[in-house]
């Protein structure tokens, strides 16, 4: 059995990338499902909780609108707080020098693939 989930072709990623979208899914916690979500950072899938790091809320306001309008970051629609989305780190915001907890992603045979809460 393996420990990653099949969450989209990564045509399907390069599509929602272009709209200014990200993919909501859930992953395997220690004490069940948590929400999460996957988005291309250059090319590079990159996945993370779907939880602020400075209050425990998802970040979409709207479901899988995770960027701000130029697409360049992340935006807790709560908080504001501002996050790179290659690293995580949180760069503006409530949670200045926290970052998102990540979520194991990659692209393999024409599939983004999730795997376990880093």
């Amino acid at each position: 059995m393996s420990d990653w989930q099949r969450l989209c072709p990564t045509a399907e990623l390069q599509r929602l990338s272009a709209e200014g979208l990200a993919l909501r899914f859930e992953t395997m916690g220690p004490h069940g499902p948590l929400p999460a979500f996957v988005l291309l950072a250059g090319d590079a899938p990159r996945a993370w909780l779907n939880r602020c790091a400075h209050v425990p809320v998802e970040l979409d306001g709207i479901p899988g609108r995770f960027l701000d309008d130029t697409g360049r970051v992340i935006v807790c629609a709560t908080h504001g707080a501002v996050y790179d989305p290659a690293s995580g780190r949180c760069l503006r915001g409530p949670c200045r020098g926290k970052s998102l907890h990540p979520v194991a992603c990659r692209e393999r045979d024409g599939w983004i693939e999730a795997g376990s809460p880093g």
